[in-house]
Parts: structure tokens; sequence; C-alpha cells
């Protein structure tokens, strides 16, 4: 018996019969593979660029599957014991694990699994076929996800040119630029409010000392969970750096990514982590510039576990922004793990930043005048660089409510990416320090923490007027884009990238568009007081 703690209640689940080696993978792959598909585009470019080791002698293999409701999966741990399989699974989740060794796990699902050795030298698990949902149990899994033990992960971080104009802008320019600055008047500053910051790098403080004497801001150490971190690479500092700009007096959290990208089971780990940080940090702004890869590598089962502790931290006021990538649209890109001349596989969205629990933040060129006053913004993208801001279709994910009146050329009927944008062009991004050295921070990293900031400004206006936290930002958002008394955004209609190009209203390539915080903070309390006089309730009432 395995006890597992789900919002305060204490589920029991009886695991199936002890994992034990099965025969060998291939007879059952061979005798039903016509009904597990090969997959193809990016995944197929990962494995072909990668040693094929033979089949696999891992002891501990998993793979999720989805369910038709919250209910316990009896059938499926009835199957998962007569296969020598072991169930996870936590009172009212419509998901669960199965694991087992490499060879059981092949045989049950009639798939091959094999080692791998990456072109980085990472080793991992997979199986090229999709495992089907078992005929036995098809009217309880609706779906099975990959079996695959690495993901290329990234920071968001472009490579910033030696030669980036200065001085770049400051604290206060930033405020101005996104009309901040009237909420810090007031006396906004964070107050009260938790930034979580997603990180796979460490920071110096040294570098976060100088950058707050620099702009004459209280210095600050943050909070940091999930073990020491790694050697700064630049990423933790510029978001820690953009957030304490924006709210000087919020409390700033990192939380160490990395071990969710040791070993298999990675999302499950991620939803871990983020149900973890929802416990300690409710009513908490998160800010991700970091990614698991793109959505072709996966199926919307795998990514289960996050979306079910993403709407758990939502009841929780929890507001989560993660930057939409780098890659001007193509982040199926193989990078260092596999290479191929540029055509549609390149094409996709990140698999985090698509998930409609999300808020994803592309980027954009911000021009100002010498006092930061905004003047124009155009969509990012820096051909010579192969930069820009990432968005576009999911392929995972349909069309949410909330986006339900927007209308794109290349699709109808899924999410779409980004939801909002901020500066991202390293030519015209904030100061930052990084190594003791002033530099211009950049990338759509640069703009998912400035989204965190500003967030963090609005809780502490709503809270002031009687409203509540965020929390599920998404759906008042795209409320506010429809009609409000103020102009919240700043409309972007040129630039491009790869793939897209802006036009008025929503676009896929900076969304709804950039921040006019003020005027956002004071529309956002209209839309939550209409929403609760329809409710039945006061705003601040709960």
């Amino acid at each position: 018996m395995k006890r597992y703690r789900a919002a305060g209640v204490i589920a029991t689940v009886v695991l199936a019969a002890a994992i034990a080696s099965g025969p060998a993978s291939g007879t059952s792959a061979v005798r039903i593979a016509h009904v597990a598909p090969v997959i193809t585009g990016p995944y197929a470019s990962l494995l072909a660029a990668s040693t094929n080791l033979g089949p696999s002698r891992v002891s501990a293999v998993q793979l999720t599957v989805t369910l038709r409701d919250g209910a316990r999966p009896t059938a499926l741990i009835a199957w998962a014991g007569t296969h020598r399989l072991a169930v996870r699974w936590r009172y009212g989740d419509d998901f669960a694990i199965v694991s087992g060794s490499a060879a059981g796990i092949a045989d049950a699902f009639g798939v091959p699994v094999h080692d791998y050795r990456g072109r980085q030298g990472q080793m991992f698990y997979a199986s090229p076929r999709q495992p089907m949902p078992p005929r036995e149990l098809r009217g309880d899994v609706t779906e099975v996800g990959r079996i695959l033990s690495y993901l290329p992960h990234r920071m968001a971080r472009p490579a910033v040119p030696l030669d980036v104009p200065r001085p770049g802008l400051t604290p206060q320019h930033l405020l101005t630029a996104y009309s901040a600055a009237p909420l810090a008047a007031a006396g906004y500053r964070g107050a009260g409010q938790t930034l979580v910051f997603y990180v796979f790098d460490g920071f110096d403080q040294r570098d976060l000392d100088m950058f707050a004497d620099m702009w004459g801001l209280p210095r600050f150490a943050p909070v940091v969970v999930g073990g020491p971190l790694g050697p700064p690479e630049g990423e933790a500092v510029m978001d820690l750096e953009i957030a304490h700009a924006i709210a000087p007096d919020a409390r700033l959290v990192v939380v160490n990514a990395r071990p969710t990208l040791e070993g298999g089971g990675t999302f499950e780990k991620i939803g871990a982590m983020f149900d973890d940080a929802a416990q300690h940090y409710p009513g908490s702004v998160w800010s991700l510039s970091i990614g698991w890869g793109c959505e072709a590598l996966v199926t919307a089962a795998d990514v289960a576990p996050v979306r079910a502790a993403l709407a758990a931290a939502h009841r929780r006021g929890i507001t989560v922004f993660d930057a939409s990538g780098d890659t001007a649209g193509l982040e199926c890109k193989g990078g260092k793990d596999w290479s191929s001349a540029p055509g549609p596989d390149d094409v996709g969205v990140d698999t985090i930043a698509s998930l409609p629990e999300v808020t994803s933040v592309g980027g954009t060129t911000l021009s100002t005048d010498a006092n930061g006053r905004w003047l124009d913004e155009w969509a990012w993208v820096d051909v010579p660089m192969s930069q820009g801001s990432s968005g576009g279709v999911s392929r995972l994910f349909a069309r949410p409510d909330y986006q339900r009146a927007v209308a794109v050329d290349r699709d109808t009927d899924h999410r779409l990416v980004p939801d909002v944008s901020a500066v991202a062009d390293p030519f015209t991004g904030m100061q930052v320090v990084f190594g003791q050295k002033i530099r211009i921070g950049g990338g759509t990293s640069q703009a998912a923490p400035i989204w965190a900031g500003m967030a963090a400004l609005m809780n502490e206006y709503l809270l002031d007027h009687g409203g509540r936290p965020l929390g599920d930002i998404n759906p008042l958002l795209y409320r506010v884009a429809q009609g409000s008394r103020l102009p919240g955004f700043h409309d972007i209609t040129l630039g491009g990238n790869a793939v897209d190009n802006p036009k008025r209203g929503y676009d896929l390539v900076t969304g709804l568009g950039s921040p006019i915080a003020d005027n956002l903070a004071q529309n956002l309390l209209d839309a939550q007081k209409a929403s609760s006089v329809a409710a039945g309730f006061a705003p601040g009432g709960g």
C-alpha cells in the first residue's frame, strides 16, 4: 500500500504487482506493432541523430496515461498487475503513471523500448513508436504518453551581441515605458507579493547587490528552494534583477528546476515541483524562462500532471508566466540534439508555454524617448542571429474558451500562443548586472519576468481596492482586451518572425500586445467586480 496526499485528502492506491523483468521486447512488439504507429517529425529526428544501443535494460521505465475521469482506475491497476507493472494514481486525478522494467513496458504496450546515446553524450530510453491504449482498457484509458526519458531543454536566452548600444533601459525607463510608473508613484512596489522563478542555472549574490546599489534599490537575497543551484549562466540573474527593478518590495523565490531533467518522468516531476511551490507560496506570481522541449516531442497525456498542478495553483490564486521562446516561431529546431535542413517540422511551440493554464509571453523591440516614454513597438526578430519572438498554434490543446473570440488565419480550433508580450530585443533591453559587469537583457526570458513583476504590482493594487489575486489571468486578459474602460495593451502591428506577422488585435507573434500597466490594473479590477456581481458575491469576499 502506498499513500498520496492530494489537496489535504489522503488517497490510498493499491499498487499492482511489484516490478519484475518481463519477457524480451521483440515478440509482442512484432505481433501488434500495426496498432502502434511510428512517431515522425522532430521526435524521429532526435532518435535518428542518437546512437541506438539496442533493447533497453532499464529497470524503471514509465509513461503517463489519461483516464476517462478521476475515479479510481481499477481496470488499469488489474491490467497492470497481469503484466507485472505498477500504477501510481492520486485521488481525483484523471491521469496515472504506469511503470515497470523496459522489457515489461515493451511487452505490455507492444512497442520496442531501446536505449540511446544522444549527440551531447546523454543516455536515455525511448520507443520509436507511439503506444496505444490497450484494447481491454479503451473504455477507461483515453490516451497514452510517449516512452521517452530525455527532452531537449532550453533557457530562453538569446546570444547577446558584444556591440549592443549602451546604456539600455533603466528601471525607471521600464516602469515609464509600460505605464507602471503611476502605480509605483502611488506606493505599489510589490509589498506583500511573492515572485517565484524556476531556473536551470544559479546566480551570484554580488551581481544582485551591484544591481540594487546601482539603481538605489533595496538589496535583496532570494530564497532558494530545491537544493544547490548550478553555476550562473545569466538567466536566473536577469530574471531576478528585472523583477526587482519593477517590484522592489516583493519577496523573490528561486526554485531549482534542474532535477526535473534527471532521468525519466520529467512532467511528473514538474507537476510535483509546481504542487510544492503552490502549497508554500499561495497567491504568488510565477515566471519561467526555461523549456522542456517542443510540443512535437510529446502527447497531451504526457503533460497531464503539469496541467493538474497548474489548475491547483490557480485555485490558490497563483498566476503563471512563461517565455514563448527565442527561435522566431521555430521551437522544434533540433539545436544541439539534431540538425536538419530548415522545413515545416521546425515550426512549433514550446510544450509548457503552450499550456492553456499558462500565460505565454512573446517578445518585442521597444522604442522610447530619452525619458522612457513609449514611442513605438514591433515584433522582435533578428534574422542574422536566427532569433525572434516565438509563437504559433498548439498541436495538442483545443482552443480554450478565453480565446474563442480570437480569429487567426492558420487555425480555428487550437490553443494560440503567445498571450501577451514585452521587450525582448537585446538592442532595446534593460541594463542588468552579470559577472559584475553591466550588460543588456534580452529574449522572451526578459519579457516573462517583466510581466511577472507587473502582475505583482497589479495584485497589490487589486487587493488594496477590494479585489483578489489575479490567479488564472488569461480569461481576464482576453476579456478586457475585447472591451474595457481604458486601453490596456499596446497593440503591435509591425515586425514579424519566421512564420507569422503581427496584425491589428491578437496575433501569433505578440499576442494581445504589451502592457499599459496602470490602465490594465484598473481594467482587471473592473472585470473582477463584474464577474463577482454576476456570481452574486462582493469582490473581496472570495
